[in-house]
């Protein structure tokens, strides 16, 4: 992924840049918010902006609405004046940064930002069968289909085959269509000129741009609205694009993976997604199992994350036992993958000896959400899970995400992981809540602490 830093790299705020290299993000540099402006209408590719509250981060934060770009920002400080957090938070950053930085929170601020670890691990025959059909076409030049529930890897797998096409010495850009409102998404795929609306201060590069010799994800594509879907349905037909605002069409020469976890057929029948481009889009159409159709993966995936958790936590690596393995692989994993690394990632942090055993591993029958919502709930009143009868389960799930917000002080990235959720699932919920006329985001009370502090 590609961070982009705005202040000095002296001091502590250098080491977070380097502990964000040791976790594989490539970083850019600028001076003050106006350079970092300038690096971002130039290259779409960046996932990530981490800002120094030495500066006007609600400036940077409105700058970058005003001109259409969605790229996540993350004020950060040593010591910093509380107030200038709360203004920071307000305006819209997505998290605070206290420095010296923790290395747990910088990963899962990192991870969060990408919305996926890119390892690929395979050893269900359900799932080697799968990848066998991604390497057939993973050198060819057609767009590919990948489909699957949520949580399953589907980004992980596109990445893999860029990593196997013609392509991989080019970059691979990755947009989530369901994570950027509809009025920012057509600039961040096309660009746009400058004076193209109010705010457009300069000419902005898109994605399809940034993606040029590449391969251009366009992850969750059924969530884009039908007007866009038209102008998506001319670039790949076209191979150019039109800028917001251009005058000229703009040729390009990417290669386009898209995913949904949507039934396409059935979105198409509904009118809600344009059966032509449906058709363009499935050239290859590739399915990833859900984990309970793959259960010889559960226990290397588990391994895996054991590993990884372990070193971003400094840790000593634990094995899991046969006992805790065998419990791993009996659950249903609703959440699928996304699941199984949150609940490793808790294991890793609560276990004690030399091993990693059942009772650090927290399961939760019926989905995690669900479960954890009526057991909170019910603990809050006193009267256990029977306290909950009669309460509709997506009400017991709201009040048990809106109260884990408060209690992380409006800390998104903190909340999805005591949730046991991926941030993209919770910045869905919460906009159903919004468009609900729901409060979602509590006033922050002072600063965020590092997510050990509330994994304790």
């Amino acid at each position: 992924m590609r961070v982009l830093i705005i202040g000095s790299l002296g001091a502590e705020l250098g080491q977070a840049a380097r502990m964000a290299m040791a976790r594989g993000a490539r970083l850019d540099q600028a001076d003050d918010p106006q350079a970092g402006l300038a690096r971002l209408r130039a290259d779409a590719r960046f996932d990530l902006v981490l800002c120094d509250l030495a500066h006007d981060v609600p400036g940077l934060v409105a700058a970058l609405a005003a001109e259409r770009m969605a790229v996540p920002v993350v004020a950060c400080g040593v010591n910093p004046d509380p107030e200038r957090v709360v203004r920071a938070i307000r305006a819209g950053a997505r998290e605070f940064l206290p420095l010296p930085p923790d290395p747990e929170l910088i990963a899962a601020i990192l991870q969060a930002a990408s919305g996926e670890s890119h390892a690929l691990v395979a050893r269900d025959p359900v799932m080697l069968a799968a990848l066998r059909r991604a390497e057939q076409v993973a050198a060819a030049e057609a767009s590919v289909l990948i489909t699957g529930d949520s949580g399953t890897g589907k980004e992980v797998l596109a990445r893999h085959i860029h990593r196997r096409s013609r392509r991989a010495a080019g970059p691979f850009v990755a947009l989530n269509c369901a994570a950027i409102p509809e009025n920012l998404l057509e600039s961040e795929l096309f660009g746009h000129e400058k004076g193209a609306f109010s705010g457009a201060l300069a000419r902005r590069v898109g994605k399809f741009e940034a993606a040029d010799g590449g391969t251009l994800l366009l992850d969750e594509v059924s969530e884009m609205e039908l007007r866009l879907q038209a102008k998506l349905l001319r670039a790949l037909q076209e191979r150019e694009i039109d800028r917001v605002g251009g005058n000229a069409p703009v040729r390009v020469n990417v290669r386009i993976l898209a995913t949904s976890n949507r039934d396409l057929p059935v979105e198409v029948a509904r009118g809600t997604f344009r059966e032509d481009l449906y058709f363009r889009l499935n050239v290859v159409s590739l399915r990833i199992p859900s984990l309970r159709e793959r259960p010889g993966d559960i226990a290397p995936l588990a391994e895996h994350f054991a590993r990884r958790y372990a070193e971003v936590n400094g840790l000593p690596l634990r094995l899991l036992t046969a006992e805790a393995l065998r419990r791993l692989t009996g659950h249903g994993w609703r959440g699928n993958v996304r699941e199984l690394e949150n609940t490793i990632h808790r294991a890793v942090l609560l276990a004690g000896g030399d091993v990693i055993d059942t009772d650090a591993i927290e399961l939760a029958p019926g989905g995690p959400v669900a479960m954890a919502g009526a057991v909170a709930s019910g603990m809050a009143t006193g009267e256990g899970v029977a306290g909950l009868v009669g309460r509709r389960m997506d009400d017991v799930e709201r009040d048990l995400i809106l109260e884990t917000l408060s209690h992380t002080l409006g800390n998104r990235t903190h909340a999805a992981t005591i949730l046991g959720i991926s941030i993209r699932a919770l910045r869905n919920k919460l906009r159903d809540y919004a468009s609900q006329g729901l409060a979602v985001t509590p006033p922050p009370a002072g600063i965020a602490v590092p997510l050990s502090g509330l994994q304790a």
